[in-house]
Order: C-alpha cells, then structure tokens, then sequence
C-alpha cells in the first residue's frame, strides 16, 4: 500500500500530496516524506535543506521565488494551525500562466503541496498561529529573488481575510505586479 497519495491540481508538476497516518486512540503516525516513495510516484527530488517558520494570524508572506538556475521545488507542509496556500504560475509556456492556485492546509488535515520551480509562491495564517515547514531543493541565493505583489487586482486572490486583517512586511508590499515583475520560467 502506498504511503503518499499524489492528488492532481490541474496545472502541470503542481501536486498535492495527501500521507497515509494510521491513528488510534493514542493519535497517529504518519511517514510525511520518503525519496523512494515519491520516486516511485514519479517524483524525483533531492531536497538538500528544511526551513521552518512560524507566524501570527494574519501574517502572509509572499508571493516569492527564486529565477533560474537557482530556482527550487518546494515540499510544503503545517505542522500546526492552518494556512492558505496561494501558488501562482509564472511558466510562460504552459496554459496555465497567471492563474493561480490555491489550498487550504492544515496541520490536522496533515496535506503538503508540491510546488516546482516556476511558480511564486505565499501564504497567510487563518489560524491563531501556525507553523510551516519546507523542504527545497536548491539554496537561498538572494540575486535569483523576486516576487509578485499578494493583492495585484489582475490575479483577483481571496486571501479569506479582510486587508485590514493581513499583516505583511514592508518587502513584501513593495514586490512589483505581475506585468511588470522579471522572471526567465
């Protein structure tokens, strides 16, 4: 029986990955991440750091990447509280350019999502607080960053709170829209 279940999202190398837990009345197990698994699923990624952060209600941070070649695949995943995940598709050859998608996750759902390189990236807290932690595969290298600004009106993404409910640095806001942004996917 496999341990992972990858569930399609409707843009290309986009997934979302549902573990197997086995629980009780104890609380449960779950293998969240295993290379042979996800080779075996087609996926095959060396990821080579973990970053973990946490953040108050509100708190969205992003949309972030990294341009080629330093761009990285990311294994999203809340260990607690609950987040929305937004991925925007900055891939100019494929039919999903500029849309979005979004996921709601949750340390108690215990679902992760598998962004590839080509795709910026964010998240706001709808929790009180959570924690989120992610693997990528290619370091931080910090001339390859960029962003697209969370609230451009051409992406029309509900962020689910209100704008005076969102919390966001100043970097962040000052990330350029999408039309006008740089980035070599």
């Amino acid at each position: 029986m496999s341990k992972l279940k990858l569930i399609e999202t409707g843009f290309d190398d986009l997934f979302a990955i549902e573990p197997h837990r086995i629980g009780d009345e104890r609380g449960y197990f779950s293998e969240v991440y295993n290379y042979r698994e996800l080779k075996s699923l087609g996926i095959d990624i060396s990821f080579i750091q973990d970053n973990q952060s946490r953040s108050a209600r509100g708190v969205m941070r992003g949309l972030h990447f990294q341009n080629a070649p330093h761009a990285q695949n990311k294994l999203i995943r809340v260990v607690s509280g609950t987040i929305l995940d937004v991925v925007l598709d900055l891939r100019k050859n494929k039919p999903t350019f500029g849309k979005y998608f979004q996921l709601e996750m949750s340390a108690e759902q215990g679902q992760q999502l598998l962004v590839p390189p080509g795709f910026a990236h964010g998240f706001i807290v709808l929790s009180e607080s959570a924690e989120i932690l992610y693997k990528v595969d290619e370091y931080h290298h910090p001339e390859s960053e960029g962003g697209i600004l969370f609230n451009d009106p051409s992406l029309k993404i509900d962020w689910k709170l209100a704008m005076n409910e969102i919390i966001i640095s100043e970097r962040d806001k000052k990330h350029p829209l999408l039309k006008d942004a740089v980035f070599n996917f």
